[in-house]
């Protein structure tokens, strides 16, 4: 999303912001979003930049009031007042901030942390039992049936927000399964004002090792780092870390020595 699309995302998000949070906000968002996915008639009619904002809001607000919540609305209502390069933009942009609702749900209750830590796991599980994954993204499956494996599969194993994010993934909106469930994390890291960095290592870290790396990363880009470990027999000593497009491993010595002298000892 680029120009005015991120401005009017900004602005939806301070709205997001400021209403209270309730369970099924996320999922009335998504809903929203799927509906404009499919009516092409109806993005262009509330990101039209001809008809006044009042009249892009009253559109949305007669064809939405009664059927979400008065916080759903407020926020459909602050999107559809921006302005946004393409239509499609604003469905997008309603699919974010469903996520950004749930995890600042799960926030609330305190649960993120472990929220964050599932979509990870759920991530991993998935990378290794391709014929399962295959299963959850093929596309000639109706997305319910596809929804319900998945649902079925992490039910009383998972926190209710991992299943229903777990759930919008299956679903995707053109994006992958596992697009969509990076994503996901990365939203969820975001909340904690945190940036995910990837680390792939031959042997698993220690607690200290972890807390150490996550400390020099956290003070070179000036942020809280949040670090999904990944166990690679492919990786040959020294430590590969993704963060965001940025890629440092073991070649690269004037960045990852320091690191590495570090986590050794």
């Amino acid at each position: 999303m680029r120009g005015a699309s991120q401005e009017s995302l900004a602005r939806a998000e301070e709205a997001l912001a400021g209403v209270t949070v309730t369970e099924g906000l996320g999922t009335e968002l998504f809903s929203i979003a799927k509906v404009l996915d499919g009516n092409g008639a109806l993005r262009r009619a509330l990101t039209d930049p001809s008809r006044s904002a009042a009249g892009r809001s009253g559109l949305a607000e007669q064809l939405f009031t009664g059927k979400v919540s008065a916080q759903a609305q407020q926020i459909l209502s602050a999107a559809v007042n921006g302005r946004w390069v393409s239509s499609r933009d604003l469905a997008d942009a309603l699919d974010d901030l469903s996520v950004q609702a749930d995890v600042a749900h799960a926030a609330v209750l305190g649960k993120l942390d472990e929220v964050e830590d599932e979509l990870f796991r759920l991530d991993r599980v998935l990378a290794a039992e391709r014929t399962l994954a295959g299963k959850l993204g093929d596309r000639s499956i109706p997305v319910a049936a596809r929804q319900e494996l998945i649902t079925d599969l992490l039910q009383g194993k998972a926190d209710v927000t991992t299943v229903r994010l777990a759930g919008r993934a299956v679903d995707g909106r053109g994006r992958s399964l596992a697009a969509s469930l990076r994503a996901y994390q990365v939203a969820a890291a975001a909340r904690k004002n945190a940036s995910i960095a990837t680390v792939r290592v031959a042997t698993d870290l220690t607690e200290a090792d972890r807390t150490r790396l996550a400390e020099i990363l956290g003070r070179q880009y000036g942020r809280q780092i949040q670090l999904n470990v990944i166990v690679d027999p492919n990786v040959v000593g020294g430590v590969r870390v993704d963060i965001g497009d940025e890629v440092i491993d073991g070649t690269i010595a004037a960045r990852l020595d320091e690191a590495q002298r570090r986590i050794a000892g």
